[in-house]
């Protein structure tokens, strides 16, 4: 039986999604023979209340050289990285502080510091974003961070005045090695801003598309707190933000360096009253995903029966999930539309779905777009007015399965 990450009792999945490719794995046709599959399935520790996947590729096989997840190809999240950057600025000492920001993809985030003159570092283990976030003047260093890192960096740099980990965290099949490399980095009185997808939006929204290879980890306050609490360390505040589906911001730092919020106290509640980590909640989710499919994929069938095209929009890691769980082939959706270029003219991992730029999409309109980036809505339907003035429907699957 798998043992939980965190505090190594037993788990059992709660959910099994099968076999399934990398997420991000976008890939060509001289690689489609070689392609990478494990099991995907998710299990919620009831000790320490961590939902984890029980089995997690290599983190080398899915941040690398290749990764084609770039941050600033979203004005939402850029402007979101903006407001965290001069919060985190505002909230350290005056003087000569050392900002470090673990998983800086392409230096959205840490631009703001570069262009400041604060000393900063950047840690990104994807050679392709750590080149980008160079190019913008990061000081970035493309290693994983660990005790080993953390302690370098002490010496070159001194403590961390504040230490950064926006969607980070959750990637990490180690959560131990990272909060020990944490704890070793920042100053006794440093602050720890760590911001994940939230369990209980996922419950709440059945996102169940964001159960994925790279997230390891899927947190609520109460497992944070258990995460934490083995280490000295403490959350002294959260903030629910409107992020990845729905995200929580934890104020972390030394046990006993302040007092928590009031809002600590209020979520913790919040999620002992929604029963989060329950086995009739988790099992209650499995069940929706499950209608979820069968009403999506009677949609795209029925779309495919009348001659009608579809075309899915937002070639996103979330995608690949729902794309190879419910079984969706390129008859049901003709291509994906993208803007990231890294992503054009390769295929959708496991079902290969073409991908093509953001320019066939708008050349051709279909009949139906099918909305993998769902987290995006509001500012995808906003910059494609035109497509709904054309007659086109949006097809979108969470929380639940509704055209637009």
């Amino acid at each position: 039986m798998p043992s939980c990450r965190l505090c190594q009792s037993a788990i059992e999945p709660f959910i099994d999604f099968g076999r399934m490719p990398l997420a991000n794995g976008f890939l060509t046709p001289d690689q489609f023979e070689q392609e990478f599959f494990f099991n995907l399935s998710a299990a919620c520790c009831q000790r320490c209340a961590l939902v984890q996947l029980v089995e997690q590729p290599p983190r080398e096989r899915m941040f690398h050289d290749r990764y084609p997840f770039f941050t600033a190809t979203s004005s939402y999240m850029t402007a979101h990285f903006a407001a965290l950057a001069r919060d985190v600025i505002a909230a350290v000492a005056p003087g000569d502080p050392f900002i470090v920001e673990i998983g800086s993809n392409d230096g959205t985030l840490l631009q703001h510091m570069a262009h400041a003159g604060i000393r900063h570092a950047g840690i990104e283990p994807s050679a392709g974003v750590a080149a980008a976030a160079s190019a913008r003047g990061v000081h970035s260093i493309c290693r994983f961070f660990d005790a080993a890192l953390a302690r370098e960096l002490v010496a070159e740099h001194g403590a961390a005045a504040a230490v950064i980990a926006a969607n980070a965290l959750s990637h990490v099949a180690d959560l131990h090695s990272v909060i020990d490399g944490l704890k070793i980095l920042l100053a006794p009185d440093g602050v720890c801003v760590i911001e994940d997808p939230y369990w209980g939006d996922v419950v709440a929204q059945t996102a169940f598309d964001q159960i994925y290879d790279e997230h390891a980890s899927y947190f609520s306050l109460s497992a944070m707190t258990s995460l934490l609490a083995s280490h000295g360390l403490a959350v002294f505040d959260v903030k629910r933000v409107a992020v990845h589906g729905g995200s929580v911001r934890y104020v972390i730092g030394a046990a006993g360096l302040r007092t928590p919020s009031p809002q600590v106290a209020a979520l913790l509640e919040q999620e002992q009253a929604a029963a989060l980590h329950r086995p009739e909640t988790l099992a209650a989710f499995r069940d929706r995903v499950t209608t979820t499919g069968r009403t999506l994929m009677t949609r795209l069938r029925g779309y495919h029966s009348r001659g009608q095209r579809v075309v899915g929009y937002g070639a996103t890691s979330k995608s690949t999930t729902s794309i190879n769980f419910f079984g969706i082939t390129p008859e049901l959706v003709e291509f994906i539309s993208d803007t990231t270029p890294a992503k054009h003219g390769t295929f959708s991992p496991g079902a290969h779905i073409p991908v093509r730029p953001h320019e066939a999409f708008a050349a051709n309109y279909p009949d139906c777009a099918l909305m993998f980036s769902w987290n995006h809505a509001a500012e995808i339907r906003a910059k494609e007015s035109a497509f709904a003035r054309a007659g086109g429907r949006w097809l979108v699957y969470v929380p639940g399965v509704e055209e637009w």
